[in-house]
């Protein structure tokens, strides 16, 4: 399909919790490989469709060492996380340069709506489940930086409106 560009911080888009998708259509489908083909060529995890202007709550997520394997999902909803944490620096195309250390839960079930128009419940584990929980902060219209002290979060985008000058 195509290759989409991301949209800059601080597009209000980015702050807009996302409107659910009423049904897997073949528009949603397309978004969905545009979506896949724009996080490979970063090369990323993750998008949410925000990211790219798309106001619809649909990511996709591929952490698999071979790529290929990404997971398409509308209406993303956690429904459980483990306490254990793992910390892992996370970024954003939205905020280029950009990257902070988080910790969030190790491992997510999460309830989505699939690729046929299924609900299902899958368990994500690891950078799996950071990457999910990642997006779906996107999909809320929040980014990595609003989980972060309100110093360290004013500091980068400091950066980032100095790096946009």
């Amino acid at each position: 399909m195509a290759v989409k560009p991301c949209i800059p911080w601080p597009d209000p888009r980015l702050t807009r919790k996302a409107e659910p998708v009423d049904a897997i259509t073949d528009d949603i489908r397309t978004i969905w490989q545009d979506m896949v083909d724009t996080m490979d060529a970063m090369p990323g995890y993750g998008l949410a469709a925000p990211q790219l202007g798309i106001l619809l709550q649909l990511a996709v997520v591929d952490c698999s060492t071979e790529r290929g394997k990404a997971i398409r999902m509308a209406n993303p909803e956690i429904l459980s996380t483990s306490t254990t944490t793992r910390s892992h620096v996370e970024a954003s195309p939205n905020l280029p340069g950009l990257s902070a250390k988080l910790d969030r839960p190790a491992d997510v079930t999460v309830a989505f709506i699939d690729v046929t128009g299924l609900k299902v419940c899958q368990d994500f584990e690891g950078l799996w489940a950071t990457s999910v929980q990642h997006q779906i902060d996107h999909l809320n219209g929040k980014l990595f930086v609003h989980r972060l002290s309100r110093v360290k979060r004013d500091m980068l985008l400091k950066k980032a409106a100095k790096g946009r000058g």
